[in-house]
């Protein structure tokens, strides 16, 4: 699928995704659908972006950066609320001195994004999952003091060397947590004495709540 030129060109592919199942896109493309996610966790992403033409592939940007939006898939139960955090981007553990929210990569990330609704639950087969309606949203002020204010509370404990201290209980809107490909993975951070150490990735997750009322306010607008 080639790189949608425009964001109207983007929506409309994603509209005309949207009441499929996984396995007539996945058959569209000419892909193979994994009998589960266990071995295969980023499935559902990968198909949709391909889907949609999207270009960054495992760079630290957006999946569009030409259009300046992110795209995130995000699995609901029958009612509609999001069954996980949502993964945006790992945090800098290091040479991070200077770095404010308006120029923080996370706050790039989320300056608009493309949330495209999958089923999730785990009793529906994969390929039988329906992909739901596009949803194009940037943070209101309200949303994005929240994420800034949890995005400094959170700078602060790497940038002052308490690493060791973060735990997912912290924020409101937003958490850090580990993020490797298992739990022997490492990176370097930085102690309270300014000393380079060997520590867990960690990433930027959204919360659920959160979320969910992006979900529920583009229900309740539609």
């Amino acid at each position: 699928m080639t790189v949608p030129h425009s964001e109207q060109e983007l929506l409309d592919r994603a509209k005309a995704i949207a009441g499929l199942k996984l396995a007539e896109l996945a058959q569209s493309l000419k892909l193979n659908v994994p009998p589960d996610l266990k071995r295969d966790k980023g499935w559902v992403g990968t198909l949709i972006e391909r889907a949609l033409g999207a270009d960054a592939g495992s760079k630290p940007e957006q999946d569009f950066p030409h259009l300046g939006i992110e795209l995130k898939t995000i699995p609901i139960n029958g009612e509609g609320y999001p069954l996980e955090t949502t993964f945006v981007s790992l945090a800098p553990l290091i040479r991070n001195s200077g770095i404010d929210w308006r120029h923080s990569h996370l706050r790039a990330k989320l300056s608009k994004v493309l949330w495209i609704p999958v089923q999730g639950e785990r009793s529906i087969p994969l390929g039988e999952r329906y992909i739901g309606s596009p949803i194009l949203w940037q943070p209101d002020p309200l949303q994005e003091a929240q994420l800034q204010r949890d995005w400094e509370e959170l700078m602060d404990y790497i940038v002052l060397g308490k690493v060791g201290q973060i735990h997912a209980g912290i924020g409101e809107v937003l958490q850090l947590r580990p993020k490797g490909a298992n739990r022997r993975a490492r990176t370097k951070a930085v102690d309270e004495r300014g000393r380079i150490i060997d520590a867990l990735p960690l990433g930027f997750y959204l919360r659920k709540n959160f979320t969910a009322r992006i979900l529920q306010n583009f229900l309740q607008n539609r």
